[in-house]
């Protein structure tokens, strides 16, 4: 899917020419709910980024994470499951990301959040796009930072915030732990990891925080990475070629 963006530029994960495609045995109905549990995945913007909404069955307290573009699409989920929307997410700084931080916010009222080493991404995301020939908006300043370890809580879930620098300095991974699921941004992807040529990327770095911290979860975590199809830790961490 982001391979094949409208633009042609700018896939932000490393992608070597013996991966064939992604794992086909994973279960990819990621509009699903369960346990209570509202998880809806909305792909938006130019470079289409996952966006999640993610939100309490019976509180109806909700999260937004990773609101790219596209905020009608964002809003409509919002509505259609009418969750009240406490905080917004960004798993890192990249343009792709947070374009549509301002008016998801504006649109919800809820606290903006993003790792402290990534917030002079977002205050550039608009000048960065353009480098690239697309349109963007720079974000609002978050409201408070992500901190490895952090527990947020939306009525009956609690998701924990799990930094993973190597794409950026300050990329996050967001871990459900009792659902078994964790949103991956652009660390991990099916069969890939995300680039790491772009200014704050580290390779080592990415492959260390991949090895540590998600590689030691239980194999049946759904992954639900930033750009493209889902997979799991089991699957990555038996096929992914860069390990």
């Amino acid at each position: 899917m982001f391979l094949r963006n409208a633009t042609g530029i700018l896939p932000f994960h490393n992608h070597p020419p013996e991966i064939a495609g992604h794992c086909n045995s994973f279960d990819k109905d990621v509009n699903r709910q369960e346990a209570g549990m509202i998880f809806e995945e909305i792909v938006v913007g130019p470079l289409s980024v996952n966006c999640f909404v993610v939100g309490c069955e019976n509180s109806r307290e909700g999260v937004v994470v990773d609101p790219g573009g596209d905020v009608d699409s964002v809003i409509q989920a919002v509505q259609k499951h009418r969750l009240k929307i406490g905080t917004v997410i960004n798993t890192h700084g990249h343009f792709d990301h947070v374009g549509g931080n301002r008016a998801t916010v504006e649109s919800f009222g809820g606290r903006l959040l993003i790792h402290q080493a990534d917030v002079a991404l977002v205050g550039m995301a608009a000048d960065v796009a353009r480098t690239y020939g697309l349109q963007g908006e720079s974000s609002p300043p978050p409201d408070d930072f992500l901190n490895d370890g952090d527990e947020i809580t939306f009525g009956g879930h609690t998701l924990k915030v799990i930094h993973t620098p190597g794409h950026t300095r300050g990329g996050c991974c967001l871990y459900f732990e009792s659902e078994k699921k964790i949103i991956t941004g652009d660390t991990l992807f099916a069969d890939s990891i995300g680039r790491t040529d772009l200014p704050g990327g580290s390779h080592e770095q990415l492959l260390e925080s991949i090895r540590t911290k998600l590689f030691t979860l239980p194999d049946d975590v759904a992954v639900y990475p930033g750009h493209g199809e889902a997979t799991s830790i089991g699957h990555e961490k038996r096929h992914n070629p860069y390990f």
